[in-house]
């Protein structure tokens, strides 16, 4: 290159560009889905997916009672007087006294059972009535049918009416097997106060069926055979509403 020649003649000029024409943003304006995320941890697993699992357990069945401190105080009698009956001999070595906490826990779930837990859990109230001329009978008293129980309070107080006995059954018998005579009368007296009630209560809701099924027989004008079979059915099916 010659020093005379001008630096601007040496200098090749750029290709001329065109400039972009049109909309841009009309390219494409439709608006993107939104991305959500989804946890994919193991625990999501042990979650409960239906409302029965998420009542599940001790919590959820006070909180599907109609009457959780009748129901709490049901368990509480039964289980205490178990509990210490057995555990007394590690703890202390006073017969009277254990004996004595024990009777007063007994004797406390019997009067709690017969006048509170049945009548509030499941309707049912019984006792021994003497007339005039002496003679005792017994007399049952139900809820109205059309205001039913709540079936948790009817199931854990069935529960509890029949499972006690059988664990104080079982109680005798390992009393008897390990010669521990001096503990047969308080098993004994457990025993009679539980059959007592499971009995009386058993009775009762036999009782609350019977009067269910002649009220809907006198109702529906139904006698003679119709009235018996009616009657049947309602012991056996209807009725369930009473039970466990």
């Amino acid at each position: 290159m010659s020093v005379s020649t001008p630096l601007l003649d040496t200098i090749e000029p750029d290709e001329p560009t065109v400039a972009p024409t049109g909309n841009i943003a009309s390219k494409n304006t439709t608006p993107r889905a939104p991305v959500v995320l989804t946890p994919t941890s193991h625990n999501t697993q042990r979650m409960a997916t239906t409302e029965g699992d998420a009542e599940s357990g001790i919590s959820g069945i006070f909180r599907q009672s109609a009457h959780p401190l009748a129901l709490f105080f049901l368990y509480f009698f039964r289980v205490a007087a178990i509990t210490v009956y057995i555990l007394c001999g590690f703890f202390t070595d006073n017969y009277v006294l254990s004996t004595v906490i024990v009777v007063v826990l007994l004797a406390m779930d019997f009067w709690n059972c017969r006048n509170v837990a049945g009548r509030t859990l499941v309707g049912l109230r019984f006792w021994n009535q003497v007339d005039d001329d002496g003679e005792s009978y017994w007399v049952f008293e139900s809820r109205d049918p059309s205001r039913p129980a709540n079936p948790i309070d009817s199931k854990m107080f069935w529960i509890a009416l029949y499972s006690f006995p059988l664990l104080w059954t079982a109680l005798l018998i390992v009393s008897l097997l390990k010669l521990g005579f001096a503990f047969i009368p308080i098993v004994g007296l457990a025993l009679v106060f539980n059959f007592t009630n499971a009995i009386g209560f058993t009775y009762a809701d036999r009782d609350a069926k019977q009067k269910l099924a002649n009220s809907m027989s006198s109702t529906w004008g139904l006698g003679g055979i119709g009235g018996s079979l009616l009657a049947g059915a309602v012991k056996n099916s209807v009725g369930r509403v009473f039970q466990r």
